[in-house]
């Protein structure tokens, strides 16, 4: 099978389903838990927006001219708290009013320890599961991708904000009552979430009070005891019995690769 990567598809299940789009074609992964895969890169990349083959891939797939005119890949995205919209700087406006004038959920996530994320409500479980966790929970609807980020900035004074993608993959992780974190939690805050809703007002915020600990089962025979990343970058070829697929990594015995990072790279998969 030979074509672009692109990001690995999810489903929710008992376990984790696991589909690698290649190219126009997709790869169920799951049934292929213990046996032997190949990735080949054949050197060249194409733009994930515009399809054009690129030298160098920025942002996870993206050609140099779609990096900086793109309101995807700007850096409010990764940062929303200093959503520039309301000055009249947004690169693509329409693309902002579609997606991030929409409904957002604020959430803690249990990946590699307890985490505060925001994701646009559509995405939900999608997002948990592209960042491996095991645990997670919705906290706050809100009405917008920058008040979102606002909240998050108030929460991740206290508690991480990333992953460690190495622990997640080590599966060194404890089961958290992430109900008895929030509530902790938002016990601290009181005052700069007031300050957010005093802000926006109170109906652009909704406390998801009755929401449950989603806990996700992922397809892995075997977590590495050390974590070796793959870079197709540096060698144009991997290949390993494939034990296990988390986040967007596939686990194989010889070392571990993020599919996601690798998106718009023209590759051979066999097994």
């Amino acid at each position: 099978m030979l074509g672009s990567l692109q990001k690995m598809t999810a489903q929710l299940a008992d376990t984790v389903a696991y589909r690698l789009p290649v190219g126009d074609d997709e790869m169920d992964l799951n049934p292929l838990l213990g046996q032997p895969i190949r990735l080949r890169h054949s050197g060249r990349i194409f733009c994930v927006h515009c399809q054009k083959k690129t030298n160098k891939s920025f942002n996870q797939g993206y050609c140099y001219p779609c990096f900086i005119k793109l309101a995807q890949c700007d850096m409010c995205i990764m940062k929303p708290e200093t959503c520039h919209y309301a000055a009249g700087t947004c690169r693509e406006p329409g693309w902002g009013e579609e997606f991030c004038f929409q409904p957002h959920i604020v959430y803690l996530a249990n990946s590699s320890g307890i985490k505060v994320g925001i994701t646009r409500r559509s995405q939900t479980p999608t997002r948990w599961i592209d960042q491996g966790a095991v645990q997670a929970m919705p906290v706050f609807q809100v009405a917008s991708r920058h008040i979102s980020g606002l909240i998050e900035v108030a929460l991740a004074a206290h508690v991480s904000d990333k992953t460690s993608w190495q622990q997640m993959l080590k599966n060194n992780v404890k089961p958290l009552d992430l109900p008895a974190q929030r509530d902790e939690l938002l016990a601290k805050c009181t005052d700069s979430l007031a300050a957010i809703a005093e802000r926006f007002g109170s109906e652009a915020i909704t406390f998801l009070a009755d929401a449950e600990t989603l806990h996700i089962e992922y397809p892995v025979l075997q977590y590495p005891a050390k974590v070796k990343s793959f870079n197709l970058d540096k060698d144009p070829e991997v290949s390993g019995v494939l034990q296990g697929i988390k986040g967007q990594y596939l686990l194989l015995d010889s070392g571990v690769i993020n599919i996601r990072k690798f998106s718009g790279y023209e590759v051979e998969v066999s097994c």
